[in-house]
């Protein structure tokens, strides 16, 4: 993902570079292509309102399988994956720095280790400073109830594709899991725990979908433009990813992914 130029995930960004390279050679390039480069322009003006970012947020969440969904057996283990930090924290038990998402995903987590309390969860995610996000999750999670002997972390991913391997190395994490991440994030994550090996049932949190509201949803707004970002960076990760996986397999250095369990009837 860092690889892929910032500026072309941001609809402003890239509206603004169209416009400007469509400015400097109108005079050479042919009508349809013009042509399509308005039709591109309207597209980015689109993701920049909440009707349109909220159709792309809607076509990606659409992909996130739903907990019922998930057939028998039920797995006896949790994942969640960190979402991020505002900045760097006081200490473990200095939750103040979670990003809304991480928040949030854990908070569902735990509302599912609470259905099933013989299940192990485990809190995935490094981070860019000294206490990693795994470590404040799961202080977190205790202080919501989770017994500590229940709790594992895997403190040194940065990437979800880091996520799924180190999980999968840490030792007594079965195969088979319930998977914990932002609708919006899950069709990415399966990608990476599945090529990783894991047999996984997801429990989608953080929906960010709205329906429309009102007319004032054809206007641009900042919230929006953070959203169409947003998906458009799960949309390019899930093709990087699905690139990833069929070149490790083709070299035979990485297990298979394995396929969603069908739900019983």
């Amino acid at each position: 993902m860092q690889a892929f130029p910032d500026v072309l995930l941001s609809p402003l960004g890239a509206g603004l570079l169209l416009a400007l390279l469509l400015w400097l050679a109108r005079r050479r390039l042919p009508r349809w292509a013009l042509r399509g480069g308005i039709v591109l322009e309207v597209l980015c003006y689109a993701l920049m309102t909440p009707l349109g970012a909220n159709a792309l947020v809607g076509m990606v969440e659409a992909q996130a399988p739903r907990p019922s969904q998930c057939g028998a057996p039920r797995p006896s283990a949790i994942v969640v994956l960190a979402g991020g930090m505002e900045h760097a924290a006081l200490g473990p038990d200095d939750a103040s720095v979670l990003s809304t998402a991480s928040v949030r995903r854990l908070l569902a987590a735990v509302d599912l280790w609470r259905a099933m309390p013989d299940a192990t969860l485990v809190v995935s995610g490094g981070g860019p400073f000294e206490l990693a996000e795994a470590t404040l999750l799961a202080h977190f999670a205790h202080k919501l109830g989770v017994p500590a002997a229940a709790i594992r972390t895997e403190t040194h991913s940065q990437t979800t594709w880091e996520n799924a391997l180190n999980t999968r190395r840490l030792d007594g994490v079965p195969a088979r899991i319930w998977l914990v991440t932002s609708a919006l994030h899950m069709p990415r994550a399966l990608l990476a725990f599945r090529a990783a090996g894991f047999d996984v049932c997801g429990f989608p949190a953080d929906f960010r979908y709205l329906p429309p509201q009102n007319l004032g949803d054809a206007l641009p707004q900042s919230g929006a433009l953070q959203k169409s970002e947003a998906a458009l960076h799960e949309l390019v990760g899930m093709l990087l990813y699905r690139g990833i996986v069929l070149k490790h397999r083709l070299a035979g250095d990485m297990p298979a992914p394995s396929a969603p369990t069908a739900s019983r009837s």
